[in-house]
């Protein structure tokens, strides 16, 4: 078994968190990980994301274009841009909200991002779309969009494992004060 998982956002989203409790889950499952973020002005709101591959003789934490089997998008916009990466059949799951990029806001664009899930719909055939904002505002933070959508996954079959595994990663990840909010989120289930 081999996959590789390409999530992005902007900075703030919490894109190298989620990438670290995929990765600590693999190895807590004995699967073989790697992992790579790339972060572009991530403090910013820049672009981030972040290559994991799980399985066997995986060498290297890069994948070519064309080779994910999952996008996580917690910004619309990113989501598409990180689409020549996805293999044909592999899945996207993406947040329906869009955040205004720094170049748009610098620009005076009037950039909405509206018609990104629309894309993504029309573009990719397995596609699942989440309101990870209002989940957000149902359970009283911003800071768990990343729970939000990696339980989404996880849920749609598209992770090795459920989300009981990640939540015990999570709990030994997280600061205490933080645990119960984030298992809300990881539970949260509006796709």
């Amino acid at each position: 078994m081999q996959s590789n998982i390409l999530i992005c956002g902007v900075g703030g989203q919490g894109i190298v968190l989620t990438s670290k409790l995929i990765a600590a889950t693999a190895m807590e499952h004995d699967i073989p990980v790697m992992s790579a973020e790339t972060i572009g002005m991530a403090q910013k709101g820049g672009s981030v994301f972040s290559f994991l591959r799980l399985g066997d003789d995986i060498y290297c934490p890069m994948f070519p274009e064309k080779t994910a089997d999952l996008i996580i998008g917690f910004e619309p916009a990113e989501a598409v841009r990180m689409l020549p990466y996805l293999k044909d059949g592999g899945q996207v799951v993406v947040n329906t909200h869009p955040i205004m990029p720094v170049t748009a806001t610098l620009s005076g664009s009037d950039y909405t991002g509206t018609e990104m899930p629309e894309y993504l719909q029309r573009n990719v055939e397995n596609v699942l779309l989440v309101d990870g904002t209002k989940g957000c505002e149902e359970i009283g933070s911003p800071k768990v969009l990343n729970m939000i959508m990696l339980g989404a996954a996880v849920r749609n079959d598209v992770l090795p494992f459920s989300v009981d595994d990640i939540e015990d990663t999570m709990k030994k990840t997280v600061k205490p004060q933080f645990v119960e909010m984030n298992s809300k989120a990881l539970r949260y289930n509006n796709a």
